[in-house]
C-alpha cells in the first residue's frame, strides 16, 4: 500500500498534532484504517469511538483469560528462553575463540602444503637431474665451448651454438641459469662480431668477404642497410689506413701512389660490394613506404671517396710536383676511366683542378722570370758585345716551320734569359694546356710584360742622365728588339700552344669569327707597348695583319739624308683594316697616314701616303720587318700623297708542328757571363729537337 499523501499527512498532523508518530506512517494497517475512515459517513464516524472502546475491552478480557488459563506455559517458555539465551552466549564465545584460531590454523596448513610441494619438487628435480645429467652438463659448458670456437675462428660451430642459446632463451626465459648461460654466449657472440668486422678492415679478397658477410647475416645483428653500411665503413677504414701509410714528403710520389692505391683498392671494394649485395634487394627503412635502394648508400660512399681523392690531388698539386703534371693527368684520366665501368666517371671533375694547377705553375714561372729579369737589368751593361754576328742557325730549310727564338735576343742578355724563362714555362704548360686557359695565359703574359716594361722604365730613369749617345742607341735597340722580336715571338708561341683552329672549335666559332674578335688567346701588344713607345727609335710604322689575327709592324726607315728630326717629333698612328676593306686615313694632324688592304687569299696589299714627308723629289723608304723572319726591302718613292702598292706574301695562319719551345742554347752560351765576354769566334745553334705531341 502506498504511503500517506503529503496532503493527507498535513491534515493528520494538524489533527493529531504531537500525538502523530512518524512510525505510523510506515504502518500499512494505520494507512488502511485511515483510508477506511475517510470513506465513513458522519454518523458512522460518530459511532466509531464507541465501537473501538468496546473492541478494546473485549480484547483485554480475552487476553486476561488466556493468561489465566495458560500461565504455566508462559513460565516454562520464559525459562526455556532464558536457558537458550545462555546457551547461545556460550556458543558465541566458542565461535569467537574458533574464529581467532582459524587464521593460524590456515597458515600452518599452507606451510605444510608448501613444504610438501617443495619436497616433492626437489625429489622430482633430483630424479630429473639424474636422468638428464649429460644434457645439463653440455648446456653448462656452452659458454666455454662458444668462447673456444670464437677464438679459434670456428665460426660455423659458434653460430650453431648461438642459435641454440637463442632457442633456449625463448623456451626458458625465467630460468636464471639459462639466462646466465645465454648472456655469456652473447658476450662471445659480440667477440665474434668484432672479429668479423675486423677482418673486413684487412686486405680481404672477394671469397673471404663473401664468407664474412655470410656469417654476419647469420648472426642477425644488423639489418640489410646496416650491414651494407658496416661493410663500407670497415673497407673504408682499411683503405684509409693504406692512404695514411703513403709517405707525404714528396708530393709527386704521394699523389702517384695515392692514385694507384685508390684505383686498385677502390675498384676492388666496389666489385666486392656489387658481388655481395644484390642491386635488386631493397633496403626497407622504418617507414612502410620508405624504400632506400643500395645505390643511395653505395654511390654516396663512392662520391665521398672521389671527393676525398680530388681534395688530396688538389692539395698535392698546390704543393708542387715539378714538371710532371702530364703524368699525373694521364694516371688520373685512367683512374676516372676505370671508374666509368661502375658509373662513377669523374674525369670531368679533374679539368678544373688541373687547369688551376697549370695556370698556377705558369704564373709562378712568370714571376720567377720577371724576378730574374729585374736582377739581370740591375747588373746589365749596355755596351756589352753583340753576339748575333757569330751565330749560325743549326736548322735546314725544311725545318723552317719550327718555332725557334729570335737570335737577335742574344745581343741583350736580360731579354735572352727572360725569353728562356718564358719558353721553359711554355714547355711546362704545354704538357697540360686546356683550351679555356688561352685567355688567362694571355692575361698573365700581359701582366708579365707590363712588369718588364716597369723594369725597363725604371732602368731608363736610373741611367738616363748618364747614358752617352752610343748607350742611348743601344738602349733603343734593346727596346726595339723587345717590341719587334720578343713579343711577336711569344705570341707565335701562344698560337702554337693554343692553335686558332682548336680555339674556334672549342668556342663553336669559325676562324673568321676568331679573327673578328681580335686578341683571343694572344697578348695585346698595343696595350703592352703603350707605355714604352717613347723609348724605342722614332720611326713611322706600317701595320700588316699577320695570319689575319695578329698585327705585324713593319718599320719605314728613312735614308740617312732624310730629315729625322721631324719624324722624332711626332708619333706614327697604326691603322689596320679588315679583310677586303680599306680603313680610312688618319686625321689631318697626324704626320703619317696609312691604311692596310688585306688580300683574302693570304697576301697583303699595302697603300701608304704621307703628307709631311720632306720636300725632296724622291725619298727612299725601306720596308723591313719579320713576317716569319723574312727580310723585306722595298723601294718606295714618296712624293706627297702617292699610293705605293706593296705585295707581301703572308701565310693564312702559322703552321707549326706541335713540338717543344726551344730555348736559346745555354750549353753554348753561358748567359750568366755575356756582358764582358768576347764570343765572336763561338758558333751556336738553336736546339730544335722534337718531343712528343701535346
Amino acid at each position: 500500500m502506498a504511503g500517506i499523501d503529503v496532503e493527507d499527512e498535513n491534515i493528520l498532523t494538524s489533527i493529531f498534532k504531537d500525538s502523530f508518530s512518524e512510525s505510523w506512517q510506515e504502518n500499512p494497517d494505520f494507512v488502511e484504517y485511515l483510508v477506511e475512515l475517510s470513506s465513513y459517513g458522519a454518523e458512522r464516524l460518530s459511532r466509531e469511538p464507541d465501537r473501538l472502546s468496546e473492541e478494546k475491552a473485549h480484547i483485554l478480557a480475552e487476553t486476561q483469560d488466556l493468561a489465566f488459563h495458560n500461565y504455566t506455559t508462559f513460565i516454562q517458555t520464559a525459562d526455556c528462553s532464558k536457558e537458550i539465551f545462555q546457551d547461545f552466549q556460550i556458543i558465541e564465545q566458542h565461535l569467537e575463540s574458533l574464529l581467532n584460531k582459524l587464521p593460524n590454523f590456515s597458515e600452518e596448513c599452507k606451510n605444510v602444503i608448501q613444504k610438501a610441494q617443495e619436497i616433492s619438487s626437489s625429489r622430482r628435480m633430483n630424479i630429473l637431474t639424474l636422468q638428464r645429467h649429460s644434457q645439463l652438463l653440455e648446456i653448462l659448458e656452452m659458454p666455454q665451448l662458444m668462447d673456444t670456437c670464437v677464438r679459434n675462428r670456428y665460426y660455423e660451430e659458434a653460430l650453431e651454438l648461438a642459435a641454440y642459446a637463442r632457442r633456449l632463451e625463448k623456451k626458458h626465459p625465467n630460468i636464471h641459469v639459462i639466462i646466465g648461460i645465454v648472456n655469456e654466449v652473447k658476450a662471445s657472440t659480440q667477440l665474434m662480431l668484432n672479429q668479423l668486422i675486423q677482418q673486413l678492415r684487412t686486405n680481404l679478397q672477394l671469397p673471404a668477404c663473401l664468407k664474412v658477410i655470410g656469417y654476419l647475416r647469420r648472426l642477425d645483428v644488423f639489418t640489410e642497410a646496416e650491414l651494407r653500411i658496416q661493410f663500407l665503413q670497415a673497407r673504408d677504414s682499411w683503405f684509409q689506413t693504406i692512404l695514411d701509410s703513403i709517405p707525404k714528403g714528396d708530393p709527386y710520389n704521394h699523389i702517384n701512389k695515392t692514385i694507384e692505391a685508390s684505383r686498385v683498392h677502390l675498384f676492388d671494394i666496389m666489385t666486392q660490394f656489387r658481388a655481395i649485395f644484390s642491386d635488386e634487394d631493397p633496403l626497407v627503412s622504418t617507414g612502410k613506404e620508405d624504400t632506400i635502394h643500395e645505390s643511395l648508400l653505395f654511390h654516396s660512399w663512392v662520391l665521398q671517396k672521389i671527393l676525398q681523392f680530388l681534395e688530396t690531388l688538389e692539395k698535392d698539386l698546390e704543393e708542387g710536383i715539378g714538371g710532371r703534371l702530364d703524368s699525373i693527368l694521364g694516371q688520373c684520366m685512367y683512374f676516372g676511366l676505370s671508374f666509368s665501368r661502375v658509373g662513377a666517371d669523374f674525369r670531368g671533375l679533374l679539368a678544373p683542378i688541373f687547369e688551376k694547377a697549370s695556370l698556377r705553375y705558369f704564373v709562378e714561372a712568370l714571376k720567377e722570370a720577371n724576378k730574374k729579369f729585374e736582377e739581370n737589368m740591375q747588373s746589365y751593361n749596355l755596351l756589352g758585345l753583340a753576339m748575333t754576328g757569330g751565330i749560325t742557325l743549326g736548322m735546314s730549310a725544311s725545318q723552317s716551320g719550327h718555332l725557334y727564338p729570335p737570335t737577335t735576343l742574344l745581343d741583350f742578355y736580360p731579354l735572352a734569359a727572360y725569353c728562356n724563362h718564358l719558353l721553359t714555362a711554355f714547355n711546362d704548360l704545354r704538357l697540360c694546356a686546356p683550351m679555356n686557359l688561352a685567355c688567362k695565359v694571355a692575361d698573365e703574359l700581359q701582366k708579365s710584360f707590363l712588369e718588364v716594361n716597369r723594369v725597363i722604365l725604371a732602368f731608363h730613369r736610373a741611367e738616363e742622365t748618364t747614358l752617352n749617345s752610343k748607350e742611348k742607341d743601344q738602349f733603343e735597340q734593346f727596346c726595339a728588339t723587345y717590341a719587334t722580336d720578343l713579343l711577336p715571338f711569344i705570341n707565335k708561341c701562344m698560337h702554337a700552344l693554343f692553335p686558332p683552329a682548336q680555339l674556334a672549335n672549342s668556342l663553336g666559332w669559325t676562324l673568321s669569327d676568331i679573327n673578328k674578335k681580335g686578341n683571343i688567346g694572344i697578348v695585346d701588344l698595343a696595350v703592352v707597348l703603350s707605355n714604352i713607345t717613347h723609348l724605342m727609335p722614332v720611326q713611322p710604322e706600317l701595320t700588316i695583319s699577320d695570319h689575319k689575327d695578329q698585327p705585324v709592324t713593319f718599320t719605314l726607315d728613312f735614308d740617312p739624308d732624310t730629315n729625322s728630326t721631324a719624324a722624332e717629333e711626332t708619333s706614327t698612328p697604326e691603322v689596320v683594316a679588315p679583310v677586303g676593306e680599306t680603313k680610312p686615313p688618319a686625321t689631318a694632324d697626324q704626320n703619317l697616314e696609312s691604311a692596310t688592304l688585306l688580300d683574302p687569299e693570304g697576301g697583303a696589299s699595302v697603300s701608304v701616303h704621307h703628307d709631311n714627308l720632306p720636300n725632296s723629289e724622291s725619298n727612299n723608304l725601306s720596308l723591313s720587318g719579320p713576317v716569319d723572319s723574312p727580310n723585306i726591302n722595298q723601294e718606295i718613292s714618296s712624293t706627297g700623297n702617292t699610293e705605293l702598292p706593296v705585295d707581301v706574301s703572308i701565310p693564312h695562319q702559322i703552321q707549326v708542328p706541335q713540338h717543344q719551345f726551344n730555348v736559346l742554347d745555354d750549353a753554348v752560351f753561358d748567359l750568366d757571363h755575356l756582358d764582358n765576354t768576347n764570343l765572336e769566334n763561338v758558333d751556336s745553334q738553336i736546339d730544335l729537337d722534337k718531343i712528343p705531341d701535346l
